[in-house]
């Protein structure tokens, strides 16, 4: 593991995404969903909607880093913000 430099923010990123995993696997043990459509092209689970906002974050991010200078904080807000957006109603 010495190829990586874990940071704090490198450790925190990966803990919430392990820690958003198992909160996802609980709620659907407690409470099941159901498949639905929103406004993405596609009927979508949690799950799905989970994997596309996470996506379209890692995407979102990369993009303010190649081509804006703004400070990652901003991405993460936008990315952020579109995440639920597509937790809700994607």
């Amino acid at each position: 593991m010495g190829w990586m430099a874990w940071t704090l923010p490198t450790a925190l990123f990966f803990a919430g995404i392990a820690l958003l995993l198992v909160a996802m696997t609980v709620w659907q043990t407690v409470s099941p969903g159901r498949e639905r459509k929103g406004f993405l092209p596609l009927t979508t689970s949690r799950g799905d909607r989970l994997f596309i906002g996470l996506l379209a974050s890692a995407y979102g991010h990369l993009l303010v880093l190649a081509l804006t200078d703004w400070p990652l904080w901003v991405a993460t807000a936008i990315c952020a913000t579109g995440m639920a957006i597509i937790m809700k109603w994607g």
